[in-house]
């Protein structure tokens, strides 16, 4: 029985070019982006990937990109699940912000922290703890026993709500994940032996 689950960042978005805080906000892909998604889902077919479910969050840049993998693999109008557990981070007060200009604000030593600890949330806003403390009882619930059940499945989502998945899949510490960083459009494949044991990660990148 095949233990497959992929991951995938969401292509550039329009604020991610703008160097914004995107957060919960929901701009589309920028064409970047959308080439990044092709691209993406390109190279999940040159592997022979096929899935039987998918899983996104509730903004678009995410839906976006699985749309247009999907396509890429031949596979639009595979069941998918939309949940906002595996929204973005949430920036609150920074969101919408030029990152320069929060710097300006703040001082570029507390946005660092903001944006590199583990346990501090911007004003109004999530952790990276915080944001693991909702996605990982969705994944525990719902994604993870289709994938002991032998489903193939993908995910489409974003840079903090993916590391939350990676840092359970990858028995990280809080630290060592907030200093690891997603490309745009790169898939990240996770095979699993039936004891649930990751016996292959293979990252996609470039």
């Amino acid at each position: 029985m095949e233990h497959l689950l992929v991951l995938c960042r969401h292509g550039e978005s329009e604020w991610n070019k703008l160097n914004l805080f995107t957060g919960w906000r929901d701009p589309d892909l920028s064409e970047k982006g959308v080439v990044e998604a092709h691209a993406a889902g390109r190279k999940l077919k040159a592997l022979g990937l096929v899935f039987d479910h998918a899983y996104t969050s509730a903004l678009v840049r995410a839906q976006h990109t699985l749309q247009i993998i999907l396509g890429e693999l031949g596979q639009v109008g595979l069941p998918e699940t939309r949940d906002q557990a595996l929204n973005e981070r949430d920036y609150g007060d920074l969101s919408g912000l030029n990152k320069d200009e929060a710097r300006v604000k703040w001082g570029e030593e507390q946005v660092h922290i903001w944006r590199r600890s583990f346990d501090v949330p911007p004003p109004g806003g999530e952790s990276l703890k915080d944001t693991a403390a909702r996605v990982l009882p969705y994944f525990d619930r719902l994604i993870w026993p289709d994938v002991v059940a032998g489903k193939r499945i993908l995910i489409s989502a974003h840079g903090n709500s993916l590391r939350a998945l990676i840092m359970k899949l990858d028995n990280l510490t809080g630290d060592q994940i907030v200093k690891r960083e997603l490309a745009t459009g790169a898939p990240l494949i996770y095979r699993f032996d039936d004891t649930g044991a990751v016996i292959e990660r293979k990252d996609l990148v470039g």
